[in-house]
C-alpha cells in the first residue's frame, strides 16, 4: 500500500472509530453498560489504527530512505577507500583472511583502533542498515538526542542553581548573591552483543550479500534489547531506562527524580483532566517539542476520550510526516512502557531531545570465530550503547491506577 493510500484510510478507520464509540458512550449514559458486539468492534478499529499509524510511520522512512538515496541503487557517490574497505571486510567475513584489513578500516574512518585482536568494525553500509531499523522500532531513538562518541563516556556538567541577583540603590552595600550549582551528568556505554553462526558453505556461497545477513541476524535482537533498556533498564550493565528513575509527587521534585502527577480510575469514561495537569507539570520552556510516551493498550484506553466540547483528544496524522497528536502533542508507542495497573507509571510526557540523552560508541564490531562451534563460523558483534536522563525537569510521569 502506497503512503497516500494508507493516509486516506487511517481517516475512514478514525471516522468509523468515532461514530462507534459516540454509541457507545450513548449506551453507557442510557443504559448503564455496553454492549459486548459494539466493545468489541471498538477495541478491533482501535486496535487498527494503531497498527494503521505504525505503517504510515514506516513508509514515511522509507520515502525519506529513498529521497536520501540510502538504499542501493539511488545513485549514492561511493567513496573508494570505502569500497576497498567493504571488499576487504567481505572477504575477511567469509574466509578469515585479514588482507590489510585494519588499515583500510582506519583509511575509511571506520575506526582509530589498531587492535585486530578487538576484532574489525563493520562498514558502514551495514552499520546504516542496523541504523536504520533502530529507528523504526525504538520510540526512544526516534525522539531522544544521540550521540556518537569515540570514548566510554559522555560527561556533561548541568546547572541546577541559579545564580541570584537583586536590586539596589547606588550608594547601598551590596550583599553576597548566591553561587550557581553545577553537577556532573556521566553516562557509561555498555556492551551489546549478539553472536550469529553461519556454516562456511552459507559463507562460500557468493550469492548471498554477507553485510545484509549479518545485518538482519543482528538488528533485530539489537533493538529488541536496546528499546527494552531505555525504558526499564537498571542502568548498571544496561543504560538507565526512564522508568527505573525515582519518582516523586510532582510537588516534591528535587533534582535527579522524576515528577509525577498522580491519575485517575482508568475505567472512567473519561478522565482528561489529569492529561491536562500532567502537560502543565512541565515548565512552559520544555514544552515546545515535548510529546507523550505509552504502551500500546493505554493509548487505545486514550482515544475514547473527549474534550468538553465534545471533540476527541487523540487524532491521527493525516498529512506526509504529521504525527499522531494528543492534546495536540505527539504521541509515541512503546510497549515496555508500564501498562495502566495498581500504581503503574504508565504515561511519560516530556521534552525527550532535552531529557534524555543515547549515547553510541563509535563502530560495531565483529570477531570471527570458527573454532569454538565447527562446523559453525560464529560472529560476536558488540555495540556500545549508553542512556540516561540529563534534564530531569524534562520530563515528567502520569501514576495510574486502577482501583
Amino acid at each position: 500500500m502506497e503512503l497516500k493510500e494508507m493516509i486516506e484510510a487511517i481517516g475512514r478507520a478514525f471516522e468509523q472509530f468515532k461514530a462507534e464509540n459516540d454509541a457507545r458512550i450513548k449506551q453507557i449514559e442510557g443504559k448503564g453498560n455496553v454492549d459486548p458486539i459494539l466493545a468489541e468492534k471498538i477495541d478491533r478499529i482501535n486496535a487498527d489504527l494503531t497498527a494503521m499509524s505504525a505503517m504510515k510511520r514506516q513508509l514515511e522512512a522509507i520515502e525519506t530512505a529513498v529521497a536520501r538515496q540510502q538504499f542501493p541503487g539511488g545513485g549514492r557517490i561511493i567513496d573508494p577507500v570505502k569500497a576497498a574497505h567493504t571488499k576487504a571486510f567481505d572477504k575477511w567475513f567469509r574466509k578469515g583472511i585479514d588482507d590489510g584489513l585494519k588499515d583500510l578500516e582506519i583509511k575509511a574512518s571506520a575506526s582509530t583502533l589498531s587492535d585486530p585482536d578487538g576484532g574489525f568494525t563493520v562498514p558502514e553500509e551495514v552499520d546504516e542498515a542496523i541504523d536504520r531499523v533502530a529507528i523504526t522500532v525504538s520510540a526512544m531513538r526516534r525522539i531522544c538526542s544521540t550521540m556518537t562518541i569515540s570514548t566510554d563516556t559522555y560527561k556533561k556538567l548541568v546547572g541546577v542553581g541559579g545564580a541570584t541577583s537583586g536590586w539596589v540603590a547606588e550608594k547601598a552595600a551590596r550583599a553576597e548573591t548566591s553561587t550557581p550549582t553545577l553537577v556532573e551528568i556521566a553516562i557509561n556505554t555498555k556492551e551489546l552483543y549478539a553472536m550469529p553462526a553461519a556454516t562456511q558453505m552459507l559463507l562460500d556461497d557468493s550469492r548471498v550479500d554477507i553485510g545484509a545477513w549479518l545485518a538482519d541476524e543482528v538488528s533485530v535482537v539489537f533493538n529488541q534489547e536496546e528499546s527494552e533498556s531505555f525504558i526499564t533498564g537498571t542502568g548498571v550493565t544496561e543504560p538507565k531506562g526512564i522508568a527505573a528513575y525515582t519518582m516523586v509527587a510532582n510537588a516534591n521534585y528535587v533534582w535527579g527524580k522524576i515528577g509525577y502527577i498522580a491519575g485517575g480510575h482508568a475505567t472512567l469514561i473519561n478522565d482528561m483532566d489529569k492529561l491536562i495537569d500532567l502537560q502543565h507539570a512541565l515548565k512552559s520552556v520544555y514544552r515546545n517539542g515535548a510529546s507523550w510516551l505509552m504502551a500500546d493498550s493505554t493509548l487505545q484506553v486514550l482515544r475514547k476520550f473527549k474534550d468538553g466540547d465534545g471533540n476527541y483528544i487523540w487524532r491521527p496524522g493525516l498529512l506526509l510526516d504529521a504525527p499522531d497528536t494528543l492534546l495536540g502533542k505527539p504521541v509515541e508507542i512503546d510497549d515496555n512502557v508500564a501498562v495502566i495497573a495498581g500504581s503503574s507509571y504508565s504515561i511519560f510526557y516530556a521534552n525527550f531531545k532535552r531529557a534524555y540523552l543515547i549515547v553510541d560508541r563509535l563502530g560495531t564490531r565483529v570477531l570471527r570465530d570458527p573454532y569454538t562451534s565447527k562446523p559453525y563460523v560464529l560472529f560476536y558483534t558488540t555495540r556500545r550503547v549508553g542512556g540516561g536522563i540529563i534534564l530531569y525537569e524534562a520530563i515528567k510521569a502520569l501514576k495510574t491506577y486502577t482501583s
